[in-house]
């Protein structure tokens, strides 16, 4: 997992480097607690619904995530989180991305995840 400042490199910058790598993205917009962050991931990465909002649904729904990547002929992906100063400074902050680096490592090459620190 790569970690950038906002103040370094835009969102859009991010982006046009992962496609000019042939790399689709997809944009987690920022959230500042723990849930809103749990339920960002849910909504966007389209994780099951019956899933608790919780950080063993996040690291089971990711893998998912990983393998419908694998299997969809899209090519790879990358996930852009945006996370704001508030979340940083929470707990599950550093949790949350050892359940994202996990989950890269888990997918290979077909999953990377950049975090950008607003």
């Amino acid at each position: 997992m790569k970690i950038y400042s906002a103040d370094t490199w835009t969102i859009e910058e991010l982006q046009a480097l992962a496609a000019d790598a042939g790399r689709r993205t997809v944009l987690v917009p920022a959230a500042d607690t723990r849930r809103t962050v749990l339920e960002t991931f849910a909504e966007v990465l389209d994780f099951p619904e019956d899933d608790e909002a919780d950080l063993d649904a996040l690291n089971d729904s990711l893998h998912d995530f990983a393998d419908a990547v694998a299997d969809d002929g899209q090519g790879p992906a990358t996930v852009i989180w945006e996370v704001p100063a508030a979340f940083r400074a929470d707990r599950s902050f550093g949790v949350v991305c050892e359940i994202l680096q996990d989950a890269e490592r888990y997918a290979g090459k077909n999953l990377a995840v950049t975090a950008v620190c607003l």
